[in-house]
């Protein structure tokens, strides 16, 4: 990601929103609650194309390549060219994620006595298909070993331990901490519910998609899951009788971080991807900036003048993420 530099009203992990619609910045306190704010989206996405693209690469040049890798990858792809949804509010306040993560809860193994545990990997928006399987199968492999006991397994057992009445008093110190941006870094790093998107996969337990509500604790905004496969009969443009392979996808996001239209255009945008993964092989040509940010003061004159309306090019050489930061920053 960029780094812009931090004024007045930023957090560490988000930039202050201001150059927006008025409306956007009075439904904070209106509506006060993720809960109060949450919309509904879904699709149905035809994957028989899809299916065969995770057969080739899975056996060639992306081993363990799977169905969630792809929609993963399609996600990061998405925010790095649709930023607004890599917002979130705090506060009562709108902010711009300065990072992409993912959250995933991970089941250790299929048994109900199993403990499942959550990973969140950080990506670069310049990430292609390769570099997502690499960091989540990396994130993934490490949390299934029975014994192991990630930094978010730790936190939430050593909380948990306490007596119900310093729970509660802790979990609500620190919710107010987060609401003025000093929630202790350490926390937020391993916290899975500071994150762009929170991923659920259903069809891993063979069951269909839900609608998933998104967290008043932390700072995600969209919550997203992925049912299992199934089939269809359906007529071709022949009037032939053709099956065809199908996931739904559900969508819960807090509408004060864009409006409808905005979400629309990401889920066609969302779906066009998941139709054409060919297109996650390689790193995308733009990244788009949040326009929501004022950028004055945070670049310099060269580097405004690099920018062409809130996007920077990436260089189609090979060039390791430090070298493309210190061409853009």
């Amino acid at each position: 990601m960029v780094k812009l530099k931090r004024k007045f009203g930023d957090r560490y992990d988000g930039y202050r929103v201001r150059n927006v619609d008025p409306f956007f910045l009075l439904i904070p306190y209106i509506m006060k609650t993720r809960v109060d704010s949450q919309v509904y989206f879904s699709d149905r996405i035809e994957i028989t194309e899809l299916e065969r693209f995770v057969r080739k690469h899975a056996g060639t040049d992306i081993k363990g390549l799977k169905m969630y890798h792809v929609l993963t990858a399609a996600i990061v792809r998405l925010l790095s060219q649709r930023p607004y949804l890599n917002r979130f509010v705090s506060g009562n306040k709108l902010y711009a994620r300065n990072h992409i993560s993912i959250s995933m809860s991970v089941k250790k193994n299929m048994t109900e006595e199993a403990e499942t545990t959550v990973v969140k990997p950080m990506f670069e928006p310049t990430d292609s298909l390769s570099d997502i399987v690499r960091k989540f199968s990396e994130e993934v492999d490490k949390n299934k070993i029975i014994e192991a006991q990630n930094q978010t397994d730790f936190t939430a057992k050593l909380i948990g331990r306490l007596p119900s009445f310093l729970i509660r008093g802790v979990i609500t110190i620190l919710h107010n901490m987060d609401k003025i941006g000093l929630l202790p870094k350490a926390i937020n790093k391993v916290s899975p519910f500071h994150t762009s998107v929170f991923i659920t996969n259903m069809g891993s337990l063979g069951i269909k998609s839900i609608y998933h509500h998104i967290y008043e604790f932390g700072t995600t905004s969209i919550f997203v899951a992925m049912g299992k496969k199934y089939s269809r009969m359906e007529l071709d443009n022949d009037g032939n009788a053709i099956k065809r392979k199908y996931i739904d996808i559900k969508v819960v996001a807090d509408e004060r971080i864009c409006d409808g239209y905005y979400y629309a255009l990401s889920m066609r945008m969302l779906s066009k991807i998941l139709k054409n993964p060919e297109i996650l092989l390689d790193k995308p040509d733009t990244i788009m900036l949040d326009d929501g940010i004022i950028l004055k003061g945070r670049l310099s004159k060269e580097q405004m003048e690099s920018l062409d309306d809130y996007s920077y090019t990436v260089p189609k050489e090979d060039m390791d993420i430090g070298e493309l930061k210190k061409e853009i920053i």
